[in-house]
């Protein structure tokens, strides 16, 4: 059926773009935490470079630049259940 979209297949790949954002955002997070701990302050900034083009990228793949709200609700999905801080 050429012209047909298959909202299944269109569904689960902004799926995966929405899983892949969230993923890289963690990553930014955990890199910024391990940088952030350090002694050395100004190496940071470079540390986090990769990663924050890395989550900016994924962010637009997914439609979700501008929706941080939604997006930690996404972050916070792929984190443990235990819900205390």
């Amino acid at each position: 059926m050429q012209g047909t979209w298959n909202l299944d297949t269109h569904d689960r790949s902004t799926k995966q773009h929405e899983v892949a954002a969230a993923q890289a955002c963690l990553r930014l997070l955990h890199t910024a935490r391990a940088a952030l701990s350090g002694s050395e302050p100004p190496a940071t900034a470079s540390v986090l470079a990769v990663p924050i083009a890395e989550a900016d990228e994924a962010l637009r793949r997914a439609g979700l630049a501008g929706n941080e709200a939604w997006l930690l609700e996404r972050i916070y999905d792929l984190g443990p259940d235990d819900t205390s801080p």
